[in-house]
């Protein structure tokens, strides 16, 4: 069935097919958007489950260094990677980058200091606005207690690499410190 309307105003030659086709469309288009699938409900769920994640998370993390600072590991913690940071070489010349609370910072090191950091032998502390070079096992317990000041902690992968039997290039090896 057409619109009776629409018939009359073609006859009158005051509109063309296509304008009544697209009109037509148009029709359609609007009526399937105000259709709803649910969607907008379930992301602001999903939204919603995110934040009350967060917040839990914040809050355990705020417990757990209120008793941490309760029991005085945190300035113990504090003055032992002052003590034990390894001193960043004066001439070195390859650039460590890391990320740090969504914002990227770079350290100079050596190559032996490089290799030590992707091996997982040293971690990066950050505390007050300064870098600090420190062992892998004190590295593990300032994230343990305090998980905002670590700022590069090398973890193991359990992934392995899969390798397809006629592939061309299975014999070169592909290293993970490639410098570009």
């Amino acid at each position: 069935m057409a619109n009776p309307f629409q018939e009359q105003l073609l006859k009158a030659g005051l509109v063309s097919k296509q304008k009544v086709q697209k009109a037509k469309t148009q029709k359609k288009r609007d009526r399937k958007a105000k259709v709803d699938d649910g969607s907008a409900a379930l992301k602001q769920e999903i939204a919603a489950q995110k934040k009350a994640q967060a917040e839990k998370d914040k809050a355990l993390n705020e417990r757990r260094f209120e008793e941490a600072s309760e029991k005085g590991l945190v300035r113990g913690l504090v003055t032992e990677f002052k003590r034990l940071a390894i001193k960043l070489p004066q001439h070195a010349e390859l650039k460590f980058n890391y990320t740090f609370n969504n914002k990227i910072f770079s350290l100079y090191v050596d190559d032996k200091l490089q290799s030590q950091l992707l091996n997982g032998q040293l971690g990066i502390v950050r505390h007050e606005e300064t870098s600090y070079l420190v062992p892998h096992k004190l590295a593990e317990r300032v994230n343990m207690l305090v998980p905002e000041w670590c700022g590069y902690l090398w973890v193991k992968d359990d992934k392995t690499q899969v390798v397809e039997e006629d592939d061309p290039y299975a014999d070169y090896v592909i290293p993970d410190d490639l410098m570009w």
